[in-house]
């Protein structure tokens, strides 16, 4: 798995992140799709490395700017189990 986080320019409210999210999730099979206007971002958690060249073409035609992109391999967080050791 990989986290790839686009930092993004032009995102101002929630609704922007709204559209970050759909674009994503229109675009790249992924597990996970997070913005955050605070940090100027968006997180994609996918099975495969997403191309960051199609998202900087769909980020523009939905009115915003890739700043800067990076990718590492991510591993799901392991629930904490009560049970035998």
């Amino acid at each position: 798995m990989y986290k790839t986080v686009l930092k993004i320019d032009g995102m101002m409210c929630g609704m922007c992140e709204a559209h970050m999210n759909d674009m994503i999730r229109a675009n790249f099979k992924i597990d996970k799709v997070t913005s955050s206007v605070k940090k100027g971002e968006t997180v994609v958690i996918s099975q495969e490395k997403i191309d960051t060249d199609v998202a900087e073409k769909e980020i523009e035609k939905i009115g915003y700017q890739l700043l800067s992109s990076s990718c590492e391999p991510y591993e799901k967080k392991k629930l904490f189990s009560f049970g035998k050791k």
